[in-house]
């Protein structure tokens, strides 16, 4: 077979990458340009209002670098999950802005727009005909629910973005797709081992990250017959058996599985060889087909509006009572809500934060140290942006003075922001963690050609 170069500039497009490894990359001929567009690392928003995390400016200032390698290399370019989300608009997105490009750069392109996103009604009828079933941990839907979601995708596979390379296209624009399957597909098409196929994708789905310089972003990955090299672009970074064996750890709830469309991967028989100081070979991977050919779900919906008050604490006796002043400031408060709003406890909800304390970890904090002030963030949420503006309204003159004792002065802490309180707008939650069952992979995926 064939050998398949596949360069991956970066983890994730608007992330930043080194220039220079960059262009060593195109120096050794690869055979496409692989990078993801996003994921659900940063919750639900992204994907409930189908918008992108990254800054325009940003993804088009690295995009416009990437199409100016692929025209003079001739090759194919893709990203994944356009957007962060993967939405369909997401896809548009991220045309118009590739369009805008071969513009500037009087560049002609044919584009192949991949779209993952799932209607409500769709999603509906399959979740009736039984074809949906929960991963772990469970979430539970019905009808009401589904309707409810804002937007829903499918993680598009190898099979799919294989659709879009027959097409012959210059630029490939994928909605939501597993992060590996944009590595893995053409290796794939030239016949590359499955097992070796899919765990050298998952080794470099985060670029540089399963190096010893993870910031410098680029990688260079080889997909032979029974075996794939990997090594960085960057003279700082080198790749090691340590750091290329590690990267299965990777947001990866088994070290030893990675399941796709299709089936699943296995890396116990995995070996690891040091080629020399930078690049690494690795054997032995894998792959077993599954009977039915899945794909996994996302959904996002609203779950109420919030807003967000932070008060400051530097009395030491509060700083030291901080959560004996919030525990009881929140009984306290729940009790004027529900009298002076006419509000059920269900209607709402406070919570306190203590920045600088335990914000992070909660009541799972193990560590206890004594700090000089202590930010209180008071988080509340409601079925409504006016609900939860009216409560934070409410509670401001008592995050202000409310007492750690019954019998003593008014204190006077300090709000660092007026107003107060600050509108975060709607609050959403995934909403979906299941699969759906395809006897036809490209069912639920559409694929549009443009040529500029």
């Amino acid at each position: 077979m064939k050998t398949t170069k596949v360069l991956v500039p970066s983890g994730v497009l608007g992330l930043g990458f080194d220039l220079t490894a960059f262009k060593n990359g195109l120096k050794l001929s690869p055979d496409i340009i692989s990078i993801d567009g996003g994921s659900t690392d940063s919750g639900p928003f992204s994907l409930g209002t189908g918008t992108s995390k990254y800054s325009r400016a940003s993804i088009k200032s690295e995009w416009k670098t990437l199409m100016k390698a692929r025209q003079k290399l001739n090759i194919p370019l893709v990203i994944g999950s356009c957007g962060t989300c993967g939405t369909n608009n997401m896809v548009d997105w991220m045309e118009d802005i590739t369009i805008e490009i071969s513009k500037e750069l009087n560049h002609k392109v044919k584009i192949a727009k991949l779209y993952c996103e799932i209607p409500n009604n769709q999603l509906l009828k399959n979740y009736k005909n039984g074809l949906l079933t929960d991963l772990e941990p469970k979430v539970k839907i019905n009808e009401k629910l589904i309707k409810s979601i804002t937007h829903a995708v499918a993680l598009a596979g190898a099979e799919q973005i294989q659709a879009t390379l027959d097409k012959k296209a210059d630029i490939i624009l994928a909605g939501r797709t597993t992060d590996t399957a944009i590595i893995a597909a053409l290796p794939l098409l030239n016949g590359s081992q499955p097992g070796i196929t899919w765990h050298g994708a998952k080794v470099a789905e985060c670029g540089a990250l399963c190096s010893t310089d993870p910031t410098s972003g680029v990688i260079m990955i080889e997909f032979n017959d029974n075996d794939f090299i990997i090594y960085p672009l960057s003279k700082k970074a080198k790749c090691t058996p340590e750091t290329v064996s590690a990267h299965m750890l990777y947001e990866n709830a088994d070290p030893f599985i990675l399941h796709e469309p299709g089936g699943y991967m296995n890396v116990k028989k995995a070996t690891y060889k040091a080629i020399n100081e930078k690049k690494v070979q690795v054997k032995g991977a894998q792959w077993i087909k599954e009977k039915n050919y899945y794909v996994k779900l996302e959904g996002a919906r609203i779950s109420g509006y919030q807003t967000s008050s932070l008060v400051l604490l530097r009395d030491e006796r509060y700083v030291k009572n901080a959560e004996n002043w919030s525990s009881k400031l929140k009984l306290f408060l729940i009790e004027e809500i529900k009298k002076r709003m006419n509000l059920k406890t269900k209607d709402f909800d406070l919570e306190f934060r203590h920045i600088g304390k335990n914000a992070t970890l909660g009541d799972l904090e193990l560590k206890n140290s004594r700090p000089i002030e202590i930010g209180v963030l008071c988080i509340v949420t409601s079925k409504s942006m006016e609900i939860s503006v009216e409560i934070s309204k409410l509670i401001n003159p008592f995050l202000l003075h409310y007492p750690l004792t019954k019998y003593e002065e008014l204190p006077t802490f300090a709000f660092p922001f007026s107003p107060v309180h600050s509108e975060r707008g709607a609050l959403y939650e995934f909403s979906l963690n299941q699969k759906l069952k395809l006897n036809d992979p490209m069912s639920i995926f559409k694929i549009e050609l443009k040529e500029t």
